[in-house]
């Protein structure tokens, strides 16, 4: 009887050169909340990241979970506030993130990828001095409706500084880090840090690879009511233009920032990529089309691209 060459064993051969690239370097993934508020999409997502682990790929996860933080403040009777994309974490708002992102959410997301085989190791930015940070003070920001104003966030962090070594000893050990988004000082206080922002300052930290981020949208899109506007391929220049225009908003802006500031400080590539669909996470890491958008550095741009700099 002869065999005949089957669509998945020529996909998995041609998977090879990325396994090779990518065996031992470090990969941090951030999951947004619309990826964690399914438990289908959030047990897809865990088998990806279980499989990205058994080729030897150093994965860091990071989340946050502002959808189901702000569903539970509605509950107790507190109204969110969202201001350019962030939220303002008064003293009600920081124990609520502080139950949901370290607790109900990190808690179910190890336990997801236990399924998977995965040993993974539930964190906040407080553990270990991994992410320290002071309060923000008041800042003067453009609002989603174009507006200047002077706004408070309250017990949010900026980071000040991480420490990617309690990171590294369980990456050596090969267990998983899924890292909640909050962050304390050394003063005892606890800060609600943009998710984003932890995503990207660990990457740095880490020297990592790849940024990814797994998010509720198709990708960086030109026009946000049509995704076949969808930008795969970009450097910070490409997207001064849409940043200048309005057109990125809500929470694709801070993405896209913290996509730039990782591909200018060390992260070789960062992805923005729609975690819903079924194996985006795979088709972005493990075929040259991929699935969402590419933010690079100009130089690695150019080593993409086979472009020379000095020409």
């Amino acid at each position: 009887m002869t065999i005949e060459p089957t669509l998945g064993i020529a996909g998995l051969k041609g998977t090879l050169r990325y396994v090779r690239a990518y065996r031992d370097h470090v990969f941090v993934v951030k999951l947004g909340g619309d990826v964690l508020s399914d438990a289908h999409i959030l047990d897809q997502v865990a088998g990806q990241l279980a499989l990205l682990a058994s080729l030897s790929i150093r994965i860091v996860v990071v989340h946050g979970g502002g959808t189901q933080a702000s569903a539970l403040s509605r509950k107790l009777g507190h109204e969110p506030t969202m201001i350019g994309g962030r939220r303002v974490t008064d003293a009600d708002a920081l124990e609520v993130v502080k139950m949901v992102y370290r607790g109900q959410l990190n808690t179910d997301l190890v336990a997801a990828l236990g399924q998977h085989g995965v040993q993974a190791v539930g964190l906040s930015g407080v553990d270990g001095e991994l992410i320290t940070a002071h309060r923000r003070p008041p800042v003067r920001i453009v609002d989603d409706e174009g507006s200047e104003r002077t706004v408070d966030f309250g017990h949010v962090g900026d980071i000040d500084t991480a420490d990617p070594r309690l990171l590294q000893v369980l990456l050596d050990a090969r267990f998983v880090p899924v890292v909640s988004s909050l962050a304390g000082d050394r003063e005892g206080a606890v800060y609600n840090v943009n998710a984003d922002t932890v995503a990207e300052t660990l990457a740095a930290s880490l020297k990592a690879q790849k940024l990814i981020f797994l998010t509720g949208a198709p990708g960086v899109l030109r026009d946000r009511e049509d995704p076949s506007t969808l930008v795969t391929f970009a450097d910070p220049d490409d997207l001064a233009e849409l940043m200048q225009s309005g057109a990125l908003v809500g929470g694709m802006k801070p993405k896209v920032e913290a996509c730039i500031r990782a591909a200018t400080g060390g992260v070789e590539r960062t992805h923005i990529i729609d975690g819903r669909v079924p194996d985006a996470l795979l088709l972005e890491v493990f075929t040259g089309a991929g699935c969402g958008t590419m933010i690079v550095g100009r130089k690695e741009k150019a080593t993409y691209l086979g472009v020379d700099l000095a020409d």
